[in-house]
């Protein structure tokens, strides 16, 4: 006769975290649509918000390793977590979708439609269907962005980094800690190499391009999909430096090491949004 032991499925207490979660967003929130407006305290609301949701970030997160490294944390956690992080990407799936939606919309349907028959009144004489468009109508000519050069070099870079990334993960699950210190390294310098990139190519584009985000609907859909992508680069580096830190520390075993796993899972995610970017929005 077989007995199996019922792994106990860990709780824990009531945390105060998700109250300052929430007064952190609400302030952000409200601080920003203040700033907007030209409120004198607009801009003091805002980095209130973001100091309060950097004390939940380090206060919770901090917890959750505690509780991780002292092993309370068993198969149906992970599985829970696993989960949890795998709902969290296709979120953000979702969110980019709505954006190259957006520019399927524009590019494919609404300006072929323009610029045809009677709408062609809507905007002015002479509008053909183009990208990119000057519509709606400015005044100053502008240049779009290029494919080769910067963009091409940061498509180079964020390939790289996934295979860094994949060489460190190797190195954990080989107990070869050099090799994933040296793996986590690279990445976070190659993700700071891409950023440093793109900020130059911005300056480029408002500079020498005449190309902004008010530069009508090619600068909106061009600045908002980069300038996003760029964020999520800028949130997944910060995550893998604190896994640099934590495997500093000696955290992460072969068997449990599910944190660096999340973190993996998301840089990958930025390199294929990036990939999808480089052909929808440089090259096509």
């Amino acid at each position: 006769m077989t007995t199996h032991t019922l792994e106990r499925y860990f709780v824990p207490e009531p945390s105060k975290y998700p109250i300052f979660g929430s007064i952190a967003l609400l302030l952000f929130a409200a601080g920003a649509v203040m700033w907007l407006n030209r409120v004198g305290a607009g801009p003091w609301v805002f980095f209130a918000g973001v100091a309060t949701l950097i004390y939940m970030l380090f206060g919770w997160f901090g917890q959750v390793v505690r509780e991780s490294e002292s092993g309370k944390y068993g198969r149906r956690v992970d599985r829970a977590f696993r989960w949890s992080m795998g709902w969290f990407i296709f979120s953000e799936v979702m969110f980019f979708a709505a954006f190259f939606g957006a520019l399927f919309y524009v590019r494919v349907l609404t300006i072929p439609s323009l610029a045809t028959g009677e709408n062609e009144a809507l905007l002015w004489q002479g509008f053909t269907s183009t990208w990119p468009t000057a519509g709606p109508y400015i005044e100053e000519a502008f240049t779009p962005m290029g494919a080769w050069g910067i963009p091409a070099l940061n498509t180079l870079i964020l390939l790289t980094s996934g295979v860094t990334i994949t060489w460190a993960h190797y190195g954990l699950l080989r107990e070869n800690r050099r090799q994933l210190k040296l793996g986590l390294l690279l990445t976070i310098l190659l993700g700071a190499i891409f950023l440093g990139f793109q900020i130059y190519e911005y300056v480029h584009a408002y500079s020498d391009l005449n190309l902004r985000l008010d530069t009508g609907i090619y600068g909106s859909t061009f600045f908002m999909l980069t300038g996003f992508h760029g964020l999520h680069v800028t949130i997944g580096a910060i995550m893998l430096t604190v896994m640099l830190f934590r495997v500093m520390a000696g955290h992460f075993t072969p068997d449990h090491h599910f944190a660096f796993e999340a973190t993996a899972w998301y840089w990958h995610f930025v390199d294929v949004v990036w990939l999808m970017l480089f052909v929808v929005v440089y090259w096509l």
